[in-house]
């Protein structure tokens, strides 16, 4: 089945729900720091990922007048939105951690907590690889952040395991400890999803290897005798380029048209390229 970016993201919510709802019940039942920093990391995904499917719905809009380039930024936007919560996810886990180290307090664990963070590491992990998948098919910014996201989770299960496993042996400064490795852990990716969706919104340069293959694409249009410049920035997650080509001074008017017909709708085919405006130079 092949999955839009926004029915990957109703799927995220429906995912997100379940594993609040079964890590908070554990974690209330067992008292353990790990397993409730761990609840608390899907209740704000929960949250991150009905974001995320409201900008998804918002940028798979049509151009209209008041975007006339599309809702493009939308998406971009889920994904900083992902990263603020995690930096205040990670700094209340860390809060927590530090408070239950230091009090000495230990849990009451059960076999609940080790079947429910192993079945979170189970659905995160295929979450993760379904919303790696989408992403890359469909070039979208803020199923990428969630596949992450998800992948995440997987290892900040892991850190829970380890607290719930050593506490349940009786050294219950494990628990506490790994609940601080996954604020840190929680903090890092927070701030990695961050950077990538400042740099969309900022309109920054796309990579090196696909202005080249803008040049190139430019270059191979017959007509054109040489591509001057290339500039292109991004404009939420798609790029727009814009392209000084110079052809022959003594064709005609309409064969300098067609050309830079040519020229626009190979550079549009490049997957990420939205929008190409090419500038003609008479030689």
């Amino acid at each position: 089945m092949s999955f839009s970016a926004f029915r990957a993201s109703i799927i995220n919510v429906f995912v997100n729900c379940f594993l609040f709802a079964i890590k908070l019940w554990a974690a209330l039942i067992s008292g353990s720091v790990a397993l409730l920093s761990d609840a608390f990391n899907s209740l704000t995904d929960m949250i991150a990922s009905v974001a995320i499917l409201f900008c998804v719905k918002i940028s798979e809009q049509e151009a209209d007048e008041g975007h006339p380039f599309g809702h493009s930024r939308a998406e971009p936007i889920a994904g900083l939105i992902v990263a603020i919560l995690a930096g205040i996810l990670g700094f209340a886990i860390m809060e927590s951690s530090v408070s239950k180290f230091l009090s000495g307090e230990s849990a009451t664990i059960g076999m609940s907590a080790f079947v429910v963070l192993a079945v979170t590491m189970i659905v995160k992990g295929l979450s993760s690889a379904l919303f790696f998948r989408v992403a890359k098919r469909v070039g979208s910014p803020a199923i990428k952040a969630t596949a992450v996201d998800s992948l995440m989770d997987v290892f900040v299960s892991g850190a829970a395991l380890v607290g719930v496993a050593g506490s349940y042996y009786g050294y219950h400064f494990l628990d506490p400890a790994a609940g601080f490795v996954i604020s840190i852990w929680i903090f890092y990716t927070g701030y990695s999803i961050g950077i990538e969706n400042i740099d969309y919104l900022m309109g920054s340069a796309p990579p090196d290897d696909m202005m080249e293959g803008v040049r190139e694409a430019a270059s191979r249009v017959e007509g054109v005798v040489d591509v001057k410049s290339v500039r292109a920035h991004y404009v939420g997650h798609v790029v727009h380029a814009e392209i000084y080509i110079d052809v022959k001074g003594s064709i005609s008017t309409e064969e300098s048209v067609k050309i830079r017909k040519e020229v626009e709708e190979e550079v549009e085919s490049i997957g990420s390229i939205q929008k190409a405006f090419i500038l003609i130079n008479p030689v």
